[in-house]
């Protein structure tokens, strides 16, 4: 099992024998609590049912337990919670168009999209085979945006509020949830050209608003602040000190970046243009796993990665408050939020890509554009994935459920726009066809090499750097479908 199997454990453990003043402090292990407290508070919950399992796993100092009972109760933990997922997916798939719906049910949009949910392969392995609750909280996610898409503004906004409190990352998107909910709730019309109504202003929604974000925020951090330990909470849900790349790289601007430098290290090394003395040796053969000076480019600092993001969100922003275009356009901000996130933001994990798919695919079975970006956007998103899964019995397993995940991904998709041009063009497919042979070299040539023992990293950069390309691809591609795209007739008049 993997890292985050034994982290689940220990916060189970931390939450069951220490009073709440201490959850944010304990540091037995290397995996401390770093999660809001709302996930503090569900891993409290599940400890109560965990003891009639294995009382062990409850041991703070039991580092690294794992029994068969344990391993029973946190994987079914994982399946009983994606109880809320499954809901969520329901009521999206009621927030599709079903007019395009052909006479076979398994060509209906709404089905399209219940598979491309509920059988998405990243949140499979991510949750099922590494070990993660994401289905839990994509249900939560999920159960917001049809709320919103339901016109059903404040159950919305107290459902992303509560996700905030389990899990922070979700913040990534909380500006198109701010901008959106301002624009469509805290304002009640619009002019006949589509340009805000500036006397629909509705002070009473505002209120509503922030009662709801002040009442959840309350119940969360209101009893750390009370003793005194905001701050301690807050330096654990942002460890700045963990570097700027994760363990092995997120496929993003950050990856490129990297290994440009390497590369004008290993070129600066061969011209004598750089001290062979003066430059650290895991710049070359290991990962960036802590804080780390780059050899050639400026060094990144958290400050520059918030700019980059502020500035890489700021258009669709824009775009969402001056062309508004309804649940879709509140859609489409929420995933160019989470690629702009995903693409500049400080240690990124490479899981944080699910946060883009999965909104894009209530995208996906609407318009074949955004079909076509879907396509990309997954292929490479869940093959940068297969790192995660890094044992020999687990090859075949990871590499046969993305197979069968993208096979039917794409003729789905085709067979619902089958009136429409090519959902790809020809660049577009031979860049995907070379992730099979990228993924042979990094899986059977490679470890058969000397360059394994000298460079344990290259099928991590090489994997990190071609998918970095892709989603930055699908990232670039659909910022243009957004700006370009002009405000509809049917949204001017509401």
């Amino acid at each position: 099992h993997s890292t985050d199997f034994e982290v689940h454990r220990n916060w189970l453990a931390i939450t069951h024998n220490l009073p709440l003043s201490q959850w944010y402090y304990e540091a037995t292990s290397e995996w401390t609590l770093d999660y809001p407290p709302f996930f503090a508070w569900f891993e409290y919950a599940l400890s109560h049912i965990a003891k009639y399992f294995d009382p062990q796993m409850l041991v703070i100092q039991n580092l690294n337990y794992s029994s068969q009972a344990t391993i029973f109760f946190q994987r079914f933990s994982v399946i009983f919670t994606d109880i809320l997922f499954i809901y969520a997916v329901r009521e999206c798939c009621r927030c599709v168009n079903g007019r395009r719906a052909g006479k076979d049910i398994m060509e209906k949009p709404t089905f399209i999209l219940a598979a491309l949910l509920l059988w998405n392969f990243g949140l499979l392995i991510v949750d099922h085979i590494h070990f993660q609750y994401n289905g839990f909280l994509f249900g939560l996610m999920l159960l917001s945006i049809a709320r919103l898409c339901q016109k059903r503004y404040l159950e919305g906004a107290a459902l992303f509020a509560v996700l905030l409190h389990f899990k922070h990352i979700y913040v990534y998107v909380a500006p198109a949830y701010g901008i959106y909910l301002l624009r469509s709730y805290c304002f009640t019309a619009n002019n006949t050209d589509g340009s805000l109504k500036w006397r629909s202003f509705s002070f009473l929604h505002v209120t509503l608003l922030g009662l709801i974000v002040c009442l959840v925020s309350a119940l969360s951090l209101g009893p750390f602040i009370v003793l005194g330990q905001l701050p301690q909470v807050i330096s654990r849900l942002f460890p700045f000190k963990r570097g700027l790349c994760h363990a092995y790289w997120a496929p993003n601007f950050w990856a490129l970046y990297n290994a440009m430098d390497k590369a004008l290290t290993v070129v600066g090394l061969r011209y004598n243009f750089l001290d062979p003395t003066k430059i650290p040796k895991a710049s070359m053969t290991g990962g960036l796993v802590q804080e780390f000076q780059h050899t050639v480019l400026p060094s990144v600092t958290p400050l520059a990665t918030l700019i980059c993001t502020l500035i890489s969100i700021l258009p669709s922003v824009f775009c969402l408050w001056f062309k508004p275009q309804g649940p879709r356009g509140f859609l489409q901000c929420i995933v160019l939020c989470a690629l702009s996130s995903f693409m500049f933001g400080w240690h990124v994990h490479e899981k944080a890509i699910l946060l883009a798919i999965l909104p894009l695919s209530l995208l996906s079975v609407q318009r074949a554009k955004d079909a076509g970006i879907y396509l990309i956007l997954t292929t490479t998103g869940h093959f940068s994935l297969f790192p995660l899964l890094f044992t020999l019995p687990e090859l075949p397993i990871k590499i046969l459920l993305m197979l069968l995940f993208t096979i039917y991904s794409f003729s789905s998709l085709k067979s619902l726009f089958r009136r429409e041009k090519s959902l790809l063009n020809w660049l577009e497919t031979i860049y995907l066809f070379q992730l099979v042979p990228l993924e042979i070299f990094c899986e059977i040539i490679f470890p058969l090499t000397p360059w394994k023992l000298t460079l344990p990293f290259v099928p991590l950069l090489l994997t990190s750097v071609y998918c970095a390309l892709g989603i930055t691809y699908a990232w670039l591609k659909l910022y243009i479908s957004v700006l370009t795209e002009p405000v509809s007739v049917r949204q001017k008049a509401e």
